[in-house]
């Protein structure tokens, strides 16, 4: 089944391709796995997809609705942000390409698609290996950077957006992981508070994000219907 929810920003948390609802009861496998313990993985989507999600992460489900087809993170003592979605299979658009159509998509909902708002630094393949999620046909790492403004705001934020997408063709859905991680913010947005703060935990860092990826498994197909 597939739902229509406005597309996300870095900052709303809303996104205009959907897939599916997530699960309202925690799933029988992932049942099975708490009960045999399950280390520091964390169940996404009622249970059907595991991963390990950085320390001092926020549910944020907790305090603001959130689409069915996301898991959206924030950091307690930071401006970071983590997004797992559930996206429609974008079959026209071929495996290598994939990745940089997602973040040109965001980069449209953040209105960062003028000239020397928006860049990509690399786009490489990730070895399927190395990674849990052994469904995806191919699995892409993009780097870049955007700038955006929150709440609709005047005041603009350079922000790196690290992007992992997995794709699963089978299922005619992609699965995208954003790491939205701010370079500077500006004296006018309202992220200062939390940029000039004091800090009582370490921000995220990179290898926090590549660990999510690897770790990120499926434990229900039945999540795609």
């Amino acid at each position: 089944m597939s739902l229509s929810s406005p597309r996300r920003s870095f900052v709303s948390f809303f996104r205009k391709h959907d897939i599916l609802p997530k699960p309202r009861e925690m799933s029988h496998s992932w049942k099975m796995l708490g009960a045999a313990g399950h280390g520091d993985r964390h169940p996404l989507f009622g249970g059907a997809i595991s991963a390990r999600i950085p320390h001092s992460a926020r549910d944020i489900s907790d305090v603001r609705e959130v689409p069915d087809n996301q898991e959206v993170f924030a950091h307690g003592h930071t401006d970071q942000s983590l997004i797992v979605e559930l996206l429609e299979f974008e079959s026209k658009v071929e495996d290598q390409d994939a990745a940089k159509y997602h973040f040109e998509d965001i980069a449209g909902s953040n209105k960062a698609l003028k000239p020397g708002t928006c860049d990509v630094t690399s786009v490489v393949p990730l070895s399927k290996s190395e990674l849990s999620l052994s469904e995806c046909s191919s699995a892409w790492l993009l780097n870049g950077a955007q700038c955006v403004s929150k709440f609709n705001e005047e005041a603009r934020n350079a922000v790196t957006i690290h992007l992992g997408l997995f794709r699963l063709p089978q299922f005619s859905t992609d699965v995208l992981v954003t790491f939205n991680d701010p370079l500077s913010i500006s004296p006018d947005s309202s992220s200062i508070s939390s940029a000039s703060g004091t800090q009582s935990s370490e921000p995220w860092t990179v290898q926090d994000f590549h660990r999510l990826l690897h770790s990120l498994t499926l434990h229900e197909p039945g999540l795609f219907g």
